[in-house]
């Protein structure tokens, strides 16, 4: 397996813990090997749990960062307007919204958010959907065992 998301200046990345929790963030420059400096301007889409971005300049921890397949071509130390020209000209924000990691966590956030009722309605469903499934499956297994049989 090639290893493909480096630390390097533009690498857009998920920012996992603290302050700015679920939004997207530019890496501007490398301080050293824990830390980053980090700038996410664009105010574009806001999915449900806020993967946008509106992350003031900082140095933040590797630690608390998840690096993305994205990338901006920005230059080392790029001021907040050309990171913000750059993040927007990429269309980050779009290639975010229809990656499986947002639309995963999308799913994660309303789940989390059901009320007691909607998930007994959700149980239900399913129930009812494996039990048609289960039904169709044995009759396929029926019909193969008549078609052995003979």
């Amino acid at each position: 397996m090639i290893y493909n998301k480096f630390v390097e200046v533009g690498r857009v990345a998920f920012i996992a813990k603290g302050k700015d929790q679920g939004k997207l963030a530019v890496l501007v420059n490398i301080i050293d090997g824990n830390r980053v400096l980090v700038d996410g301007p664009s105010t574009g889409v806001v999915l449900v749990d806020g993967p946008s971005t509106g992350v003031v300049r900082g140095v933040r921890n590797f630690k608390d960062l998840h690096l993305t397949k994205y990338k901006v071509p920005i230059r080392l130390g790029q001021r907040t307007k050309g990171v913000q020209e750059a993040f927007e000209k990429a269309g980050i924000n779009e290639q975010w919204k229809n990656s499986l990691w947002a639309k995963k966590l999308e799913k994660r956030h309303i789940r989390s958010n059901l009320t007691d009722f909607e998930r007994f309605k959700v149980l239900r469903a399913k129930q009812l959907r494996n039990r048609i499934i289960r039904t169709e499956l044995g009759k396929l297994r029926k019909a193969t065992k008549k078609t052995s049989a003979k």
